[in-house]
Formats: structure tokens, C-alpha cells, sequence
């Protein structure tokens, strides 16, 4: 393609970032025109990541100074509370560009579009702010949407998630050594996501994640009371029906492993065990958090706003 759209990365050195430049390199239509890191400005993106070829080398830029830039798109990959500037300025100097935010600054902003695709591609009008949900938001949406209208109860979710969804910088969460052979509980409650599901649903959702020793992927196992008993098959139905053109949404019989999952674009949604009387189901959901949990969300979302094919570059 001649005409290729420019994008641009900041906060690329964590994980998810690595994967947005994987994506980046396998788009025929984006060129990438910067990539920013304050801890390795300077340095080449390809002695870093195995999928890119040329001499671009990541810069550590203000806000300003990515506004300038001038890109047809920027994707915002930094920790919460971190993105307000790059808006503003972007806001001020580029209000065509298109931005995709990856952190929670701007899930309860109504003049952002929420973009979980399988869930929210009808209200999608050409908006220009997007904002890329949470990873354990992502799974538990998934789990319950196709049986909201059917709810009795608040949705209760057991969330486990590994430890690259801690980022990049030194915490109990991502120390290898401490989470051996443990499961970390951790936000037990009020977690942001937990609040984004319930913002985002409309009914209150109660959520508890914890951190295992494996480095990718989320299981989400959620308790699900109905209004009426329903049968296994109707609950199954619900499932394969709401998702049934949704080529990175896989419906499968049996409760999904995580070790399925890993480094892959989609999310499996299974289990589907129904308690005694048929007035309670438990359904599991796995998804990578930095594929369909980040970066490939953030992709698809970036690939509706510029025109392209919404699968364009995942496999």
C-alpha cells in the first residue's frame, strides 16, 4: 500500500507494547512512525523486539513532542493516570488524530467510545477517543453478557490472571520469586475493573482477582444466578447465538484451560455447569490479557477507526 496511515506508540517498553509493535509489524497499512520510552530512548526497536526490521529507536517524548509528530494515530499504553497530557495536547494540536488509550483514564468518560467490539460495535460512530477496556473487563463481559437479560443476582467473579498483567516495573505482583507455587488475592474489592463491569453492564458485579505464578493469560470463572431455571443447552444456545459471528470469541463445551489461550488473539467461553434446580450456572472465560485483554483489542478498534478490515494483522 502507498498510502500507508502513521501510528505512533507511547509507553512501548512494557509487555503489551511489545505485542503492539508485533501487530504494527504485520499491518500491510501502518507505518510506524515513532515508538516512545523514557528508560530506552535511544535504542534500537529491533534489538528489542524480534519481529521488527530498520532503525527506528525508541525516543522518550513529552506530550508535545508526540503531537508534533503528526501521526494518523497514537496508542497510549501507559499506567493509569498518565494520559491526560499526551489528550490534551493531541486534543489541541491534532483533534483528527486518532487516540486509543489502554489505560482506565477514559472507561467512565461518555465522550470516549468503550471499545470491546463484540460487545459495543453498534455504538461506534467514527469517534476519534477511544478507550481500549481492562483485561479481567474483557473477560468478564464476555461471560456474562449473553445472559444479562436474565440475571437475579449480582455476577460474582473469580478472576485469576498471570503476572505480566503487573506491568513491567518491580512489584509483589510480577516477582517471580514470590509468586512461586502461590495464587497472590489482591483489590478484593473496588477493583477498577470491577467497577468498569458494573458501570459498563449495569448491574453491580462483585470481582476478586488474583496473580498466579504463570506469565500470560486470565481464567474468569463467574456465578451467575438466574430470574428462572434454564436448562444447560438454553444457556449453551445463549452463548453460541451472541457470539456466533464473532471469529475471536470461541464458544467451547467444556470450562476453557489458560494454557489454551496464551499468545493467542481470541477468548474461549465454556464450563456452562449448572447447580442443583437449573437457577445458577457458573461460566469460565479465558483470553490473553495482552492480546484480546490489550493489544489486539487495541488493534481491532485502531483498524475500525482508519478504515481497515477489523482483523487486519491478527492472525
Amino acid at each position: 500500500m502507498t498510502d500507508k496511515k502513521t501510528i505512533g506508540i507511547v509507553g512501548a517498553r512494557g509487555h503489551t507494547g511489545s505485542e503492539l509493535i508485533r501487530l504494527v509489524a504485520a499491518h500491510p497499512g501502518l507505518e510506524l512512525l515513532f515508538v516512545s520510552s523514557r528508560e530506552l530512548d535511544g535504542q534500537r526497536v529491533a534489538d528489542h523486539n524480534d519481529t521488527w526490521q530498520g532503525a527506528l529507536c525508541f525516543e522518550n517524548l513529552d506530550a508535545d513532542a508526540v503531537a508534533a509528530k503528526g501521526a494518523d494515530a497514537v496508542i497510549l499504553a501507559l499506567p493509569n493516570g498518565k494520559a491526560a497530557p499526551f489528550v490534551a495536547a493531541l486534543d489541541a494540536a491534532r483533534p483528527e488524530t486518532v487516540i486509543v488509550d489502554l489505560s482506565a483514564d477514559y472507561r467512565f468518560d461518555p465522550a470516549w467510545y468503550y471499545g470491546l467490539p463484540e460487545l459495543t460495535r453498534d455504538t461506534y460512530a467514527g469517534q476519534r477517543r477511544i478507550s481500549n477496556p481492562g483485561c479481567y473487563a474483557t473477560a468478564m463481559q464476555l461471560a456474562i453478557a449473553p445472559l444479562l437479560d436474565q440475571l437475579a443476582g449480582p455476577p460474582q467473579c473469580f478472576g485469576v490472571s498471570g503476572y505480566s498483567g503487573a506491568g513491567t516495573t518491580p512489584s509483589d505482583k510480577n516477582n517471580v520469586a514470590l509468586l512461586a507455587d502461590n495464587l497472590m488475592p489482591y483489590a478484593l474489592t473496588g477493583h477498577v475493573h470491577e467497577r468498569e463491569v458494573s458501570a459498563r453492564l449495569g448491574v453491580p458485579v462483585e470481582f476478586m482477582p488474583h496473580v498466579a505464578p504463570h506469565f500470560r493469560g486470565i481464567t474468569m470463572t463467574v456465578n451467575l444466578w438466574l430470574r428462572a431455571p434454564m436448562s444447560r443447552d438454553a444457556v449453551k444456545a445463549r452463548y453460541e447465538a451472541r457470539y456466533a459471528d464473532e471469529p475471536l470469541v470461541e464458544v467451547v463445551d467444556e470450562a476453557p484451560w489458560v494454557s489454551r489461550i496464551a499468545g493467542q488473539h481470541g477468548a474461549q467461553v465454556g464450563g456452562f455447569v449448572m447447580a442443583q434446580g437449573n437457577g445458577r450456572v457458573v461460566v469460565v472465560a479465558t483470553l490473553d490479557n495482552l492480546l484480546k485483554g490489550a493489544a489486539t483489542q487495541a488493534m481491532q478498534n485502531l483498524n475500525r477507526a482508519l478504515g481497515f478490515d477489523e482483523l487486519t494483522s491478527i492472525r
